[in-house]
């Protein structure tokens, strides 16, 4: 099977689409060691196949979507162990390419994306700070951070870009501001806690920098509490675009500790609710793994 030959944003006015879950939990499971900087993006280097295999585990479960391994990708992070640009272009192609081969083992009648993860500057300090914003940087300065990973992973040619795990606005319009004009379509998902941004901003205002977007053709929230999905699904239908939503399993995380605090009680997901609201592009992030979108694909079964 080949990878979906129909664009994605006319997928999404016909019908809900179900993304993929949390790479580096699977990653996890399957024996990958994620410590130090890097986090998934060394499996990427080190271990490729491991990637691929993950990635094929969530097509076996229903996914449509597959988010690349290039979350934690950058030439910065990548830079300090010694690799020269051009090597790291080539992981940020890497990663779309083993999306790519996973999506080719779908069974007939089972089209899948391969969505571009472009993850945000927070990701690459490993503090943590993806889920504080306000970093000190420009627009300006965080545009010239993406922009070179954009332009390798376009490069290899994705059905759609990821910017995903944004804190606040200022990132927002940055990422669309490289994005402008190139032609390949994208979706913004910001991280939230109640109905603002990390960084404090409220949603509404978040959301409608995207509105006016011709290259955005979802925005929504991932990595967040699934509490928190309902209310911001509701905030991004009005920009009039269809709404993304991919929560954590409302874990938090401890970027001293590196490790995720499990709620004592497994929040719900109320999925009818947010398909009602607009949700039309959902999925799971982190510690949400293929059991969990199996049953994510029943669920929005017509």
């Amino acid at each position: 099977m080949a990878r979906a030959t129909t664009p994605l944003a006319a997928e999404l006015a016909r019908r809900p689409v179900l993304l993929d879950g949390g790479l580096s939990n699977q990653l996890a499971d399957q024996g990958c060691d994620l410590s130090g900087e890097l986090w998934s993006a060394r499996v990427l280097d080190e271990a490729p196949d491991q990637i691929e295999a993950a990635h094929t585990a969530y097509v076996r479960a229903g996914a449509e979507v597959l988010i690349t391994a290039s979350y934690q990708v950058s030439h910065e992070g990548f830079g300090r162990r010694g690799h020269t640009p051009a090597q790291v272009d080539r992981l940020l192609r890497r990663s779309v390419e083993l999306a790519d081969r996973a999506a080719r083992t779908a069974p007939p009648g089972h089209p899948v994306w391969v969505a571009a993860s472009v993850g945000p500057y927070g990701a690459v300090l490993a503090d943590g700070s993806e889920y504080r914003g306000r970093y000190g940087l420009t627009v300006a300065e965080l545009a010239a951070f993406h922009r070179p990973r954009v332009t390798a992973l376009l490069a290899a040619r994705p059905d759609v870009l990821a910017l995903e795990t944004v804190p606040d606005t200022d990132e927002a319009e940055a990422l669309l501001r490289v994005v402008a004009g190139s032609g390949t379509p994208a979706w913004l998902s910001y991280t939230v806690e109640g109905d603002r941004t990390r960084a404090g901003q409220p949603l509404a205002e978040a959301f409608a920098l995207a509105a006016e977007a011709p290259e955005v053709i979802a925005v929504g929230v991932n990595c967040c509490d699934p509490h928190d999905v309902a209310g911001a699904v509701r905030l991004a239908a009005a920009c009039g675009k269809p709404v993304v939503a991919y929560p954590n399993d409302g874990s938090v995380w401890d970027a001293a500790t590196r490790h995720w605090h499990a709620p004592e009680t497994p929040a719900p997901w109320p999925v009818p609710a947010w398909r009602a609201a607009g949700a039309r592009l959902i999925g799971g992030c982190c510690r949400v793994g293929p059991t969990a979108v199996a049953g994510l694909a029943t669920a929005l079964k017509p």
